[in-house]
């Protein structure tokens, strides 16, 4: 109805078109559409508006394709069949003092110029809107007043008042699903900024007894998450900063948050559930407060030697904690025994510290269902691991196992990552039991390991589908035939020399993402991998040693992300006609020799995202070719 308000003459204000139902409008809409030339911009649409009602009124698409042109901006990405979808990305710091500059000078009608360092100044105040340019014209605007109002720029750029922009974003909260808002209180206990893995976001969510299910689509769908990673099976996530400033405001009032920093700049509670510790360099004690008996989340984000001020009563005070985390924290050596007593742990979170043993008493762990202890580097495990019943998912690496792990206790064992080949143990399946697990990552796998074996009896668990190999330092792999009989396997990680594949009738018929890095195979593996009929996703990093590599007619059917990364000595791609026929997405980085695209790029009509990383000259060659010009979205670097 506005869209004919505003495009058919004499209809500006009239009254009748509320009394007409869809149809007669979608049919008025497109009687004047047809024959015209125009570019219609549906502005800040709603996640309720259906689409499909405008689309519907758009004459045949073949007939007008260079004469009507329609684009739709939202906060809410939609599943419908739009041509192409661009991602809005925070503005960086350049743009976001154009955009700074432009509102300023609308406001106080003055052609401001800034000295340098004025200029790095206002940069810097600009940091703490995160890129989002409601936040940055709020400022803008609180700026401008301020210098109406006679004080000097020096002053205004000491600090900011976020305060509006806040209630500008406020709605994202409210209008979430009333099931969802409980999600978004707990992203509180996450970093500022934070890069998070989706499993460890779905995790925190589920000892809080929520379930997760389709919630991280829809919080990136909503322009809560912004998919920084995506991975075949999970995704890296961040949520920008003036969001998490919500989340925490909210979780204050909503799930009793509590916030300790070593600035003192702390947010207490009375009836604290959930305790976030922030150290920075300064010294302070975070171990005092005894009101802890509530607690159900205790997270410590910064780093430091904090954790060996606390006392080992102090970990006794925790009756019912289910979450502790203390990633990227530099815990150093040994962690406290105590810990062993949080009978009701669910989540325990080491990854990333220098921790060189896990206690024994943390076989007193019985309940906990997440061990995280991976990217701490040689740390010492004691055979304690099969005695923790509901363990889910034990992440771990380069970790030295005193006995090898009988995996087979883990009855509700998922994922295992990564684990020494010479470190596990499984006995004969049992007659009549279900086993769970579906994600395994295996290390130090060299030529004398019997990988056969291992296949074999990864093809027995009914729903395993991910499988990461990693070879011993420098020795080969194994030649992977065999590896077929792992019926439902969709996700295949090689890190580490291989001297061939397997051909491709050896390899699982439904296999969906490979990825190949550090393989450095001395035949092009492409001959193999294009007949592979479902596979959707392809990385090559350090892959093939090569010069050339062929996909021929008709390779890649299903193929729509392909990634192809420092393949240092790779000169041509030769793609035949009708190959790679349905690929969205290519990306080249750091094949320094690799001064021509492939013909064939011009003809993939289903091309829409291209990146490359390359040397200065080759760039200017590639982007004067052409090649790329019809690709809606082009970045090439530098």
């Amino acid at each position: 109805m506005k869209l004919i308000q505003q495009m058919v003459e004499g209809y500006e204000r009239d009254p009748s078109l509320e009394e007409m139902d869809n149809r007669s409008l979608q049919r008025m809409l497109g009687q004047h559409l047809q024959g015209s030339s125009c570019f219609i911009v549906l502005d800040n649409v709603s996640r309720g508006m259906e689409l499909n009602y405008i689309l519907n009124c758009l004459p045949s698409r073949g007939r007008l394709l260079n004469r009507l042109m329609l684009l739709l901006t939202s906060r809410y990405e939609f599943r419908t069949d739009v041509y192409y979808t661009y991602e809005m990305k925070a503005l960086d710091s350049v743009k976001s003092w154009q955009l700074f500059l432009k509102t300023i000078d609308k406001f106080t009608s003055d052609g401001n110029k800034f000295s340098k360092d004025l200029e790095r100044k206002g940069k810097e105040m600009l940091k703490k809107c995160w890129g989002v340019p409601i936040a940055i014209i709020d400022v803008a605007k609180q700026k401008s007043k301020q210098r109406l109002s006679g004080m000097a720029w020096e002053e205004l750029f000491d600090s900011v008042d976020l305060s509006e922009s806040l209630k500008s974003l406020e709605p994202m909260y409210q209008e979430l699903e009333e099931e969802l808002k409980p999600h978004f209180l707990h992203l509180s206990l996450f970093k500022e900024n934070a890069i998070i893995r989706e499993e460890k976001v779905k995790t925190i969510w589920a000892v809080n007894g929520l379930s997760s299910g389709s919630v991280v689509r829809v919080f990136a769908d909503g322009s809560i998450f912004e998919v920084v990673k995506q991975h075949f099976t999970t995704k890296k996530i961040r949520l920008n900063p003036l969001l998490h400033m919500i989340s925490i405001q909210k979780a204050e009032e909503e799930i009793c948050l509590e916030i300790l920093r070593s600035n003192g700049n702390n947010r207490l509670s009375q009836n604290a559930r959930h305790r976030v510790i922030h150290c920075g360099r300064d010294k302070f004690d975070p171990f005092t407060n005894e009101d802890s008996k509530q607690l159900i989340s205790l997270i410590f984000h910064g780093g430091g030697r904090y954790l060996d001020d606390a006392s080992q009563s102090y970990w006794k005070t925790f009756g019912v904690l289910k979450i502790l985390d203390i990633e990227d924290f530099g815990v150093k050596k040994t962690l406290p025994k105590t810990i062993g007593t949080l009978i009701e742990l669910r989540y325990l979170g080491l990854r990333n510290n220098y921790i060189q043993e896990i206690p024994h008493s943390f076989a007193n762990l019985e309940n906990l269902e997440v061990f995280d202890i991976a990217l701490n580097f040689m740390v010492e495990i004691p055979n304690i691991i099969w005695q923790m019943g509901n363990l889910r998912d034990l992440h771990m690496s380069d970790a030295i196992f005193r006995k090898p792990l009988k995996v087979d206790a883990l009855q509700n064992l998922k994922t295992l990552e990564y684990i020494s080949i010479y470190d596990w143990t499984y006995e004969d399946l049992i007659f009549g039991r279900m086993h769970t697990l579906q994600k395994l990552g295996i290390e130090e796998v060299d030529k004398m390991v019997d990988v056969g074996k291992l296949f074999a009896l990864l093809a027995k668990f009914p729903n395993f589908y991910v499988l990461s190999v990693r070879g011993f330092h420098y020795r080969s792999m194994p030649c992977l035939e065999g590896i077929g009989v792992i019926k439902g396997l969709e996700v295949l990680k090689l890190d580490g020399h291989l001297c061939c594949l397997p051909s491709a009738h050896n390899l699982p018929k439904w296999i969906r993402y490979i990825a190949l890095v550090n393989t450095c195979l001395d035949e092009d593996p492409l001959p193999i991998l294009e007949k592979l009929g479902h596979l959707s996703k392809l990385k090559l990093q350090n892959a093939y040693t090569g010069r050339e590599m062929v996909i021929q007619k008709g390779g890649f059917p299903r193929l729509e992300v392909l990634c192809i990364n420092e393949l240092w000595n790779l000169r041509n791609i030769q793609v035949d006609d009708d190959a790679m026929s349905i690929v969205r997405e290519l990306e080249i980085n750091n094949c320094p020799h690799l001064e021509t695209l492939p013909e064939q790029i011009r003809r993939m009509s289903k091309l829409q995202k291209f990146k490359m990383v390359t040397t200065k000259h080759i760039a200017t060659k590639i982007t004067n070719s052409g090649l790329t010009s019809e690709i809606i979205e082009v970045d090439i670097h530098p």
